[in-house]
C-alpha cells in the first residue's frame, strides 16, 4: 500500500496498514500556485520593521525577519472599492504547474493544493478583520457580495488544483478563541454554511477531498462544516475539544482529524511519558485500526518551548502502535 493509498482508506475508513502521517518522508505533501497579482516580497524598512503586499494588494507588517506578520491595511478600505478592485485571477491552470511538478516527482504521495482560505480568511485581510467584524453586521448585502466574489475565485482553484492531479485542497480559516466562535453561530449558518456547502460540492465533483485548519473552539459549527462537505480537520488543540467528542462526531460520519498531541496542554509540559500516553490515545480513540487519523507534528518546537525530543517521543509511539495489526480485533465504525 502506497503513501496515496493509505491516506485515502483513512479518509474512508477502510482500515490502512497503518496510520497516516504528516513529517518529513511521511504520507503526504503540499504545493501551490505562482499567482502574484499584486505581491511584493518583504523590505526592511526599519531598524524591526519589514513590509510586504500579498498578491491580494494587502499591506502585511512584521517586527522580525521571520515571522509570519499580520495585516495593517487592507486593499479595500471601503467596500465600494471593490467596484473597481483588480481581484486576482486563479483561472490559469498553467499557474498551477506546481502542483503537476509535484505529482510527477511523487505519484506515491498524497497530494494537498494550498488555498488561502474560503469567503471568511480572505475577506478578513482586504477589510482587516476590526472591519471586517462591523461588516457582517453592518453592511449585510455588500459583504456577501465580495464573499460571492471570493466564492468563484476559490471555485477557480479547486478546478485547476484537480486538473493538475491534487488529490484534496487544504485551507486553514480560524473560526474561533478558546472559548468559542467568533461570531454567533445562527450568523455562520446563515452566510457561510452555503458558501461551504457549495464550495465542497465542487470539490468532491472534481474528484479532491477538501481538508481544513481551524484553531479556537469551534465545535458550535463542526456538525455543520461536516454536513456541508469538510473531510479532514487539522486541529493543533485537539484536547480544546476532547478525545471522546471528536470520537463522537465520527460516530455520525466519517470524518478525519489529522493532529500532533496537543500544542497547549500536552506537549509544553515537556513531559515525555505523558506525551506518548496521548499519542496512544489519540489511536486507540481516533485511529482504532480503521482510518479517520493522521499523526502529525507541530513545526515550531521553540514556539513550544520544547527540544525536538518531545515530539520524537509522539512520533515514535504513533509508529510503533498505529498499525493494523495493532486494532486487528477492533470493529470499524
Amino acid at each position: 500500500m502506497n503513501s496515496r493509498e493509505r491516506v485515502r482508506r483513512t479518509l474512508a475508513f477502510e482500515n490502512p496498514d497503518r496510520v497516516a502521517r504528516s513529517w518529513p518522508g511521511g504520507d503526504m505533501c503540499g504545493a501551490g500556485n505562482t499567482v502574484k497579482t499584486h505581491a511584493t516580497d518583504w523590505e526592511q524598512v526599519g531598524p524591526q520593521a519589514w513590509e510586504r503586499t500579498d498578491e491580494w494588494g494587502n499591506h502585511w507588517r512584521r517586527l522580525d525577519a521571520h515571522s509570519k506578520g499580520e495585516v495593517v491595511r487592507g486593499v479595500l478600505e471601503k467596500l465600494d472599492d471593490m467596484d473597481s478592485y483588480e481581484f486576482p485571477d486563479f483561472s490559469n491552470v498553467d499557474d498551477y504547474e506546481p502542483m503537476a511538478a509535484t505529482r510527477r516527482e511523487h505519484p506515491e504521495l498524497y497530494l494537498l493544493g494550498g488555498m488561502p482560505g474560503f469567503a471568511f480568511n480572505i475577506a478578513r485581510k482586504l477589510r482587516r478583520l476590526d472591519q471586517y467584524m462591523l461588516d457582517l453586521l453592518t453592511e449585510p448585502d455588500r459583504i456577501s457580495a465580495l464573499h460571492d466574489r471570493i466564492d468563484d475565485l476559490v471555485a477557480d482553484m479547486i478546478r485547476n488544483y484537480a486538473a493538475q492531479g491534487a488529490d484534496a485542497v487544504m485551507f486553514c480559516e480560524d473560526w474561533g478563541t478558546q472559548q468559542q466562535l467568533f461570531i454567533d453561530p445562527e450568523l455562520w449558518r446563515r452566510e457561510f454554511y452555503p458558501r461551504f456547502e457549495r464550495l465542497c460540492g465542487i470539490a468532491h465533483q472534481e474528484g479532491l477531498a477538501v481538508w481544513m485548519h481551524s484553531c479556537g473552539a469551534i465545535g458550535a459549527i463542526v456538525p455543520d462544516l461536516m454536513r456541508a462537505g469538510i473531510d479532514a480537520f487539522q486541529f493543533d488543540q485537539p484536547e480544546l475539544h476532547g478525545l471522546d467528542t471528536l470520537a463522537a462526531y465520527q460516530e455520525q460520519a466519517p470524518v478525519t482529524f489529522w493532529s500532533p498531541v496537543d500544542t497547549q496542554r500536552i506537549l509544553p509540559t515537556g513531559d515525555i511519558e505523558l506525551v506518548r500516553e496521548h499519542a496512544r490515545l489519540m489511536l486507540d480513540k481516533l485511529w482504532k485500526g480503521r482510518g479517520g487519523f493522521v499523526a502529525g507534528i507541530y513545526g515550531d518546537n521553540n514556539a513550544l518551548g520544547i527540544g525536538p525530543e518531545v515530539q520524537q517521543a509522539a512520533c515514535e509511539t504513533f509508529d510503533a502502535y498505529g498499525r493494523a495489526e495493532c486494532y486487528a480485533n477492533q470493529q470499524s465504525v
